[in-house]
């Protein structure tokens, strides 16, 4: 598996979204409980989170993983000006002098696509040897669609802290054996097996073999936007 391309553009964003929260490096890895170092190593693109602290972050920061992994979807929000700052409207002059008003007829927006080709989708490596690919050619307010990739030993968080996140999960294993605690249960899932649960439960994947798991994974969120 490649390593992180800092290329991806996860750090930059990251520091715009915790700037527009107003939260200093050393509060964000306070609220997420990480160190401030790894932060600052991500916001610099030379260190990538695993998906735990990825998530911990975007739920914090109110963020889609969409939009600090890929740029696409809904980001900070932008702080329109007061409308008093337009000037007065006599500065536009007199009506009259504009002269008769002129339309143009709409541009029709191109169809939204509707495939992703294999050879083209949207990357990224985390930590902890997991890569998660994206399988929808643009963002889904409310879904994420992804084959993820374990690597051999990869499991889905370093710091072995179980996930919970917004979002109902849907996975189903292509390829290879992945160990998934769910709450107080262990399952073994193998290829052709599925899980179904309330992503709020505490969760956690590790792949204890030697092998590649390969999987898709859907998750549903509550409403747009959410981690």
């Amino acid at each position: 598996m490649d390593g992180f391309d800092p290329g991806t553009g996860l750090g930059p964003r990251l520091r715009l979204v915790r700037g527009s929260r107003r939260l200093s490096v050393r509060e964000l890895a306070r609220r997420v409980g990480c160190s401030a170092s790894l932060i600052s190593q991500i916001e610099r693109g030379v260190s990538v989170p695993s998906v735990g602290v990825l998530y911990s972050l975007a739920t914090e920061l109110g963020s889609s993983l969409d939009y600090l992994l890929f740029g696409s979807g809904a980001g900070p929000a932008a702080d329109a000006g007061p409308a008093s700052d337009a000037g007065p409207a006599s500065d536009a002059g007199p009506a009259s002098d504009a002269g008769p008003a002129v339309t143009s007829e709409p541009r029709e927006a191109p169809p939204p696509a509707i495939v992703q080709r294999g050879c083209d989708r949207r990357i990224i490596d985390l930590a902890s040897g997991v890569r998660w690919e994206r399988l929808t050619p643009q963002s889904e307010a409310m879904t994420d669609f992804l084959e993820v990739v374990y690597s051999p030993g990869g499991h889905s968080t370093d710091e072995r802290r179980p996930l919970r996140h917004d979002g109902r999960e849907y996975g189903l294993i292509i390829s290879g054996t992945l160990q998934a605690n769910v709450g107080f249960e262990s399952y073994e899932l193998g290829p052709g097996d599925s899980i179904a649960f309330d992503s709020s439960t505490p969760h956690e994947y590790l792949n204890k073999t030697g092998d590649y798991v390969h999987a898709i994974w859907v998750v549903v969120h509550s409403e747009p936007g959410r981690a």
